[in-house]
């Protein structure tokens, strides 16, 4: 029995693997399957809400090849798990990717904008405030093309962080 084309194949496999994924106290975020050989290489990548460490990506690894081994028939043949972290790359797409930034600097281009840098606040489902050279300034998420984390190599600064704590002081205490 010769399992379906890739894309077709990532489609079956993914309800399983989100539910695996999910059991843990993971978000599956994405999930790839390509050709290698004779093989297939199921790329998986998770995360969760305080990020994930090596033992987590192989606590996740284990569930999922438990996931796929329980449904072999899906993928008819050999393959090869690789299960990881988002990458520092990782675009901010979704709005629990926001909420798990909270405080880190991000580089956002909106369209017709040039790209600019700001820290990153509270969050919620449609939006997010981000500190921009000092001020609070709420952003849609609607109106963003692309956003990234940017790596710091040091703290981030002390009047920073007061003002966007002091953004959700103010809104707790209204």
């Amino acid at each position: 029995m010769s399992s379906p084309p890739r894309g077709e194949l990532a489609a079956q496999l993914t309800p399983v693997v989100r539910e695996a994924v999910e059991a843990i106290g993971f978000d599956l975020e994405s999930l790839d399957v390509n050709q290698a050989g004779r093989r297939r290489l199921v790329k998986v990548v998770v995360d969760g809400d305080d990020g994930i460490g090596l033992d987590e990506v192989a606590q996740a690894s284990r569930a999922v090849s438990a996931a796929l081994d329980a449904h072999d028939h899906l993928i008819a043949g050999a393959y090869t798990l690789e299960v990881t972290s988002p990458g520092a790359e990782r675009p901010l797409t979704r709005p629990r990717h926001w909420k798990r930034n909270r405080l880190r600097l991000v580089k956002v281009k909106q369209p017709d904008a040039v790209e600019w840098f700001g820290r990153v606040g509270e969050a919620d489902d449609s939006g997010v405030v981000l500190l921009v050279k000092g001020e609070l300034r709420r952003v849609e998420y609607s109106t963003i093309e692309r956003a990234v984390v940017e790596v710091e190599f040091k703290q981030p600064p002390v009047e920073e962080l007061a003002l966007l704590d002091g953004k959700q002081a103010k809104e707790e205490s209204e």
